[in-house]
């Protein structure tokens, strides 16, 4: 568990801070707008209204006592870009700034932030990968090269064990765990045998996975022709 305090309460904000309490953390939120400190008020350890520029407000909170601070002002980036050195100045441990462009992140950085993220773009890159494949049913990016996806079980796989199938050394993709209706098994052993409710969890490099990807494309071009 972790202290952490949130400032701006925009649609990123509030669903981080949503996240964050559903993983036990404990959450100080703050914005100007009263209403939306108010709506989160019954799932927060505390929250304020003010605004952040002013420094005193900032040391009122005591920030170098949290873990994290997450600035999510995303439609005033002078506000943010000062809220972000206004932390650093103030004691803050660990600051994340979000930022819709790389020359934001660029003065973000050198104004103090420890990281930068950037939510629009991550969420349009990982929805723009999913939606444009027929056979993934989610998406993780790791880097620029590897990825995380959830894809279907390929029906000349069903029956046949992670051995049998010589999955690893046939597709260079490894299988990080498996998921039927609510259950997720990790890292499962060489003896699993594939059903074809599962979904598998494979990690490899973006292009490998592509090459796997095409099984369905061919095995759905088979059944059309039928």
């Amino acid at each position: 568990m972790k202290s952490v305090l949130i400032i701006g309460l925009g649609g990123f904000g509030q669903h981080l801070c949503k996240k964050m309490v559903e993983l036990k953390n404990e959450v100080m939120i703050v914005d100007e707008k009263a209403e939306k400190v108010e709506e989160l008020m019954p799932i927060v350890t505390n929250g304020q209204i003010g605004d952040c520029t002013n420094v005193e407000v900032l040391r009122s909170i005591g920030v170098n006592n949290f873990d994290i601070c997450f600035v999510c002002i995303g439609t005033n980036f002078q506000s943010s870009l000062e809220v972000t050195s206004l932390l650093k100045e103030n004691g803050a441990k660990y600051v994340v700034s979000n930022a819709t462009r790389d020359i934001q992140a660029k003065f973000l950085l050198r104004n103090g932030a420890d990281e930068v993220i950037y939510p629009d773009r991550d969420i349009a890159q990982k929805a723009a990968i999913r939606f444009s494949a027929n056979h993934v049913f989610d998406y993780i990016a790791i880097n620029s090269e590897y990825s995380i996806f959830e894809i279907p079980v390929a029906s000349e796989w069903v029956g046949k064990t992670i051995k049998e199938v010589n999955f690893r050394a046939r597709y260079k993709v490894s299988i990080l765990g498996i998921k039927k209706n609510d259950a997720t098994k990790l890292m499962p052993m060489a003896d699993h045998e594939f059903d074809a409710k599962e979904h598998l969890m494979v990690i490899g490099q973006i292009e490998d996975v592509k090459r796997l990807l095409k099984n369905f494309e061919y095995e759905t071009n088979k059944k059309n022709r039928k």
